[in-house]
């Protein structure tokens, strides 16, 4: 056996017409199985998802380590740069009671030619047993963080020797789940079977449809069938009187999220009941009083006629059992306002937007609504108007700067916390006896960063009838975490939607406006509000952005440093997140990194999950930790074994910086970034600007191309198809 270039051995394989007829095979076989079209939420394997199993198992469970490494050091879903080594979860210590599985997995690895240091990453994924299992499933070392197949085939064969086989059970199954949890960081929930029998081939394995069928059958990937429409179904073909079709693959907790997710959003629009005028409900309690009554005599007339002692003791009864004063008590403000309250509450509201929003939220218990940074004022308007009407009212942001500028917009006495904290019990309203959230009306503001196993949770957290308003700029990034929650309930068209009238003022709001509708056009700026500065390659790119980040913005504009973002494409290459921070902190803060690479005065970000990052000063150092002080004036000591979610944050890139603006931004955009660059890169980026913008440009043409053809990167989801064929009647 020779070496192939993926490490694997080679060994004479079908030939590429035989593949395809396997796979055409398999593809048939997956459409027999039952019905697994995406409404039915029926796996291909045969299970049927409940919202109460599925995403409350996946919400309970750990980011799969490599996910979780990978989302401050990995490029972005846009692309962008070459991770770097990730960190290894520290889930296990050492010296604990799970010592000796920590040593003997360890043992195992390097036997194989691993890395000692994932011996913690094993034991928290795979247990106490981690090291046996590592012996009888090498290809099993796949799924720990930083490992990719190449290095999975080369530790099986220190480990088997000539059993190594391409063609194992063993690495059919670790390569497929490798290739959709690779997909799931790119954002995909799911990837077209003939995707997945590609990425097998390039990995040389000998049967890839055999493959695929024993991961099914195993359970961990699900298939589906999906009818196409639209555009989709046009570029497919098929018969006229057939609608195309594609099969799809997920993972089994993306499967279950999605379909759950689909489950709750319906529950809650067929169980929410709008309120009624006072004055209705009135007249139908007098009106069911008066129906009592007359039963209640008819009753007496009945028993009358048999013995005239029985008759008064029944008319007595009948007397205690009248209902009683329907009036209700004055002091509290009625639970479900009726359209005449509503109505007036819209007419108060501050914009015609606002009114539209809060019309829509009267009479739906699921609403969209879209706009700028310039439009939260109008979900502000909503809470301060619902919370008036009686309602328990909260709303949600993703970061904490987000809570602090909404609770601006809607009164210092606002009910609005980060959805972190309102998931976690850590702020928010609490929870009812049921275990719901005690709430009728939640707001989630920078709703396209939800991933689909985040909002699944969520929606597993309201009770029947809440009303939900998810808010967001369509225009922007989804979300780091697999799906677009956001983009396919909009698509999807099952629920009103609120598109905002207000526009982001200002040179910068003219020139992210352009962005979103594909034009990239120059901007007049007579306070130097956009400057625009060219650079040949990445090196003087990173020089000219540290010159305006030290010395430019400062002293002309009078906004400080610290008050100033550099964002770049990617972490790798010229002009990365990793360059640029180098040479930040060589100007602003050099030093030899006495704790861990840091010192006192850096400026870090902490990325405790995916998709949520954390900027901090570091104040110290020592034995138990790095001593870190953010923005609100609060302070944490990270523990060394936690110092790898750290990094420099001078630098960051788009997805790092969401649901967060500076005063003043800076763009940078190396030779290299075509490939990373989208419409809506362009337009986040370009969006973090609160005062001033600043881009140092070097891609040449791609910035105006990205702009013009290129909207977003591809994800394939099951959200759409599944609402679009289950929610016909929901709206």
């Amino acid at each position: 056996m020779s070496d192939t270039g993926n490490g694997a051995p080679e060994e004479t394989s079908a030939s590429p017409a035989d593949k395809a007829a396997a796979i055409a095979e398999l593809a048939e076989r997956i459409r027999s199985i039952g019905p697994q079209a995406s409404g039915s939420g029926t796996s291909g394997s045969g299970a049927s998802p409940t919202s109460g199993a599925s995403s409350a198992s996946s919400a309970s469970r750990p980011a799969p380590a490599s996910a979780a490494s990978e989302t401050s050091e990995a490029p972005e879903a846009t692309g962008g740069g070459a991770p770097a080594a990730p960190a290894v979860p520290t889930a296990v210590e050492p010296d604990g009671p799970r010592g000796d599985a920590l040593q003997e997995t360890a043992r195992v690895l390097t036997s194989g030619g691993a890395p000692a240091e994932l011996a913690a990453a094993a034991v928290a994924e795979f247990g106490d047993g981690a090291a046996e299992r590592l012996r009888t499933d090498p290809w099993a070392v796949l799924g720990l963080p930083g490992v990719r197949p190449e290095h999975a085939d080369g530790f099986a064969r220190e480990l088997l020797g000539p059993k190594a086989e391409p063609g194992d059970p063993r690495r059919a199954q670790a390569l497929v789940l490798w290739l959709l949890e690779q997909a799931a960081l790119r954002g995909h929930s799911a990837l077209e079977l003939t995707e997945v029998t590609a990425g097998l081939d390039r990995l040389r394995m000998p049967d890839p449809a055999a493959a695929i069928q024993a991961a099914v059958a195993d359970g961990r990937v699900l298939p589906f069938q999906e009818e196409l429409s639209g555009p989709e179904a046009h570029a497919a073909g098929g018969e006229d009187d057939e609608a195309p079709t594609r099969t799809l693959l997920a993972l089994e907790r993306l499967a279950m999220a999605e379909d759950s997710l689909a489950e709750g959003l319906l529950q809650l629009m067929a169980t929410f009941v709008p309120g009624e005028d006072v004055e209705a409900e009135d007249a139908r309690a007098e009106e069911v009083q008066a129906e009592e009554v007359q039963a209640d005599e008819v009753q007496a007339s009945d028993a009358e006629a048999e013995e005239a002692g029985a008759q008064e003791g029944e008319v007595e009864a009948a007397a205690d059992s009248a209902p009683a004063d329907t009036e209700a008590p004055a002091e509290s403000a009625p639970a479900a306002p009726g359209p005449t309250a509503w109505a007036a509450a819209a007419e108060a509201a501050p914009s015609s937007s606002a009114t539209a929003l809060i019309e829509a939220v009267a009479d739906s218990a699921l609403v969209l609504h879209t706009g700028g940074e310039a439009a939260r004022a109008e979900p502000a308007a909503l809470l301060a108007a619902a919370r008036g009407l009686g309602l328990r009212a909260w709303a949600a942001t993703w970061t904490d700067q987000g809570r602090e500028s909404f609770a601006a917009l809607a009164g210092a006495d606002t009910a609005v916390t980060t959805l972190a904290e309102l998931l976690s019990g850590a702020a928010g309203p609490g929870r009812s006896p049921d275990g719901s959230l005690a709430l009728d009306l939640l707001v989630v503001l920078d709703a396209p960063l939800l991933d689909v196993e985040l909002a699944a949770t969520l929606l597993e957290s309201l009770a029947d009838g809440t009303r939900l308003v998810l808010s967001g700029d369509p225009g922007q990034l989804w979300s780091a975490g697999p799906g677009r929650f956001f983009a396919d309930l909009l698509a999807a068209k099952v629920c009103p939607a609120v598109a905002s009238r207000t526009p982001d003022f200002g040179p910068i709001g003219e020139l992210v406006s352009g962005v979103g509708i594909g034009e990239l056009q120059p901007v007049e700026a007579p306070d130097k509000e956009v400057v625009i500065l060219t650079a040949k390659d990445g090196g003087e790119a990173v020089h000219r952005a540290v010159q305006l980040l030290t010395d430019s913005i400062p002293r002309a504009l009078g906004i400080p440093a610290e008050q100033v973002v550099l964002l770049t494409p990617g972490h790798g290459g010229p002009a990365g997140t990793r360059a640029l921070n180098a040479a930040a902190k060589a100007r602003l803060n050099p030093g030899p990194g006495r704790f861990g690479g840091f010192d006192p005065g850096d400026r870090v970000v902490e990325s405790p999950a995916p998709g949520i990052t954390r900027p901090a000063r570091v104040l110290d150092g020592d034995a138990t930790g790095l001593h870190l002080e953010y923005p609100d004036g609060s302070r944490r000591t990270v523990p060394p074994a936690q110092a790898g979610r750290l990094r420099h944050g001078w630098a960051l890139t788009a997805h790092q910086a969401l649901g967060r603006r500076w005063p003043g931004a800076v763009v940078v955009l190396p030779e290299d970034a075509g490939p990373a660059l989208t419409r809506q890169w362009v337009y986040t980026a370009f969006g973090r600007g609160e005062q001033h913008l600043s881009v140092v440009h070097a891609a040449g043409p791609a910035l105006a191309q990205a702009v013009a053809e290129r909207p977003a990167q591809p994800r394939t989801t099951r959200l759409r198809a599944i609402l679009a064929e289950n929610a016909a009647s929901a709206y």
